[in-house]
C-alpha cells in the first residue's frame, strides 16, 4: 500500500511537471532562423490620409492660388466691383468727404482691399483727421505703395496704391499724428472691413 501511494505521488509530480512544461508561453519556443534575423527593408510611400498619390497634400490643406491681376479685363473688374468701386480703384476716383461707409466707423478689425482682398489697414492706426475720408497713420506691411499724382497740375500729390493689385486707394500726405507723421487718405469704397 505504502508503495503504490509513492508511486501515486510521483505519478501526480510526473504530471504536474509535464502540465507546466505544456503551459509555458510559446514565444519561448520560437525557433530562430537566420534569414529573419537580418531587418527586411519593405518599400512603401506614406501619404496623408485622403490625398492621392499625385498630390502627397492633405485634402484639406490648399495652396494659395497667385493671380495675375494686371491680366483681368475692365469688363472683368466691373462684373466684380459695384460701379463705384470700380470708378474709384480701378479710374482713380475719389468718393464725397463724409459719404464713405468707413469714414467714421471705429468699429476693430482689419481694412482688406475690395479688388483683391490684401491686408491694406489695421483699425488701430485709423484716427479722425477731420477730412470727412478714412485715414491712417501706417499701412499693413508693403502691402500698400505709393507714387507720384500730377493729375492736378498745382498740387503734386502721392497716390496710394494695394501693392498687389494696383488698386487706387487714396493720397498720402505729410500731416499725420506721431509715430509716422503720414496721412494716408483713403475712399471707403477701396476697402473691405474684416471686424476682429
Amino acid at each position: 500500500m505504502a508503495s503504490h501511494g509513492v508511486s501515486n505521488l510521483s505519478l501526480a509530480s510526473f504530471i504536474s511537471s509535464k502540465s507546466q512544461l505544456n503551459c509555458r508561453p510559446k514565444s519561448l519556443f520560437i525557433p530562430s532562423f537566420p534569414a529573419l534575423a537580418q531587418p527586411r527593408r519593405i518599400p512603401f510611400s506614406v501619404r496623408a490620409m485622403g490625398s492621392s498619390a499625385s498630390s502627397q497634400k492633405p485634402d484639406n490643406v490648399q495652396e494659395a492660388v497667385k493671380v495675375d491681376y494686371a491680366s483681368i479685363s475692365d469688363d472683368e473688374w466691373k462684373r466684380r466691383l459695384t460701379k463705384e468701386q470700380y470708378d474709384i480703384t480701378r479710374e482713380k476716383g475719389t468718393e464725397r468727404a463724409f459719404t464713405g461707409e468707413y469714414w467714421n466707423t471705429k468699429t476693430p478689425g482689419l481694412y482688406n482691399c475690395i479688388c483683391c482682398d490684401t491686408p491694406l489697414f489695421e483699425s488701430s492706426t485709423k484716427f479722425d483727421s477731420g477730412t470727412g475720408w478714412p485715414s491712417y497713420y501706417a499701412p499693413v506691411g508693403n502691402n500698400v505703395e505709393s507714387k507720384l499724382d500730377s493729375s492736378i497740375i498745382f498740387m503734386p500729390r502721392q497716390e496710394v496704391l494695394c501693392a498687389n493689385c494696383g488698386a487706387h486707394l487714396g493720397h498720402v500726405f505729410d500731416d499725420g499724428p506721431p509715430p509716422t507723421g503720414k496721412r494716408y487718405c483713403i475712399n471707403s469704397a477701396s476697402l473691405k472691413l474684416k471686424p476682429k
